[in-house]
């Protein structure tokens, strides 16, 4: 019997290591969210001297994550005669997927806002 007292307290020595390790996990935790609420403070406060909004979405086109794209301005942004990779430097639409901007330029072509000159080449009309 006295082995399973020894399984006993080594388990319980382990269970109370994993609590305090626990604790201490989620002290750190809500000190890091603290943290980051008050850069955010700072955040707003620096935006609001600077007169913008701190969580505005850019007005070059691109979306804000998780936000659609306004491809009309995106275009206005473009040099008259592009190519794909002139679309992808568009501030904020790095991240893009080469369909999702080849698709954009098809559509610009159906509506005839944009021609295909050449291979890869495009112009605004």
């Amino acid at each position: 019997m006295p082995r399973r007292e020894i399984s006993v307290s080594a388990y319980e020595h382990v269970r109370q290591q994993a609590l305090n390790a626990l604790n201490r996990l989620r002290k750190d935790i809500h000190t890091l969210e603290s943290d980051l609420n008050a850069l955010r403070k700072q955040e707003e406060q620096l935006a609001s001297i600077a007169g913008e909004s701190a969580r505005a979405p850019s007005s070059n086109g691109a979306a804000a994550p998780g936000g659609r794209t306004n491809w009309k301005t995106v275009l206005e942004k473009l040099p008259k005669r592009f190519k794909a990779s002139d679309v992808r430097s568009v501030r904020g639409l790095g991240g893009k997927r080469s369909g999702e901007i080849f698709a954009a330029i098809t559509r610009w072509i159906d509506s005839g806002a944009v021609k295909r000159k050449e291979r890869g080449v495009y112009e605004r009309s």
